[in-house]
């Protein structure tokens, strides 16, 4: 009985309870990004991408607040990034094409004092390939232009 119990659990498994690619930049993927809410979209011209941002329950409640001046420690803020491509059935709708990568901001004051309190993740493609990239330096170098907004480009959706 025991082994049928162990089989089952097995078989039935999650995907979110694979393997975890390595960390980049010292960050671990988080493990639930997949079921976090949409807190915006963007488009990008310069490099024809669609991007779908989301964060973790501590940034939801934050952006619902308004309480993003600056974003609270514990905030993960997630970049689900795809190349553009065309809709086969629909050729001026914009739709996801290739999975381009996946990018995390993670806040926490203490630990990442020399980049505005923000750690910079990021994984490339559909192998999640993680970007080390000087603790993220380059990452926060193109994110003080935000300053103003606690160095976030987003803008959270504002729902009725």
């Amino acid at each position: 009985m025991r082994t049928a119990v162990i089989l089952m659990l097995t078989i039935f498994l999650p995907p979110a309870l694979e393997a975890a690619p390595p960390p980049s930049n010292g960050i671990p993927l988080p493990a639930t990004y997949k079921h976090w809410q949409v807190l915006g979209v963007s488009h990008r011209d310069d490099n024809r991408s669609l991007r779908a941002i989301v964060g973790n329950t501590t940034a939801m409640i934050a952006a619902r607040k308004g309480d993003t001046d600056p974003w609270p420690d514990g905030t993960i803020l997630g970049k689900l990034v795809w190349k553009d491509s065309r809709h086969p059935f629909w050729q001026p709708a914009i739709v996801p094409g290739a999975l381009s990568h996946i990018e995390f901001m993670v806040k926490d004051r203490k630990r990442f004092k020399e980049t505005g309190g923000w750690g910079f993740a990021r994984w490339v493609g559909d192998k999640l390939e993680p970007l080390n990239n000087d603790g993220g330096k380059p990452c926060f170098e193109c994110h003080k232009a935000a300053a103003k907004t606690d160095f976030v480009f987003t803008r959270p959706v504002r729902l009725p």
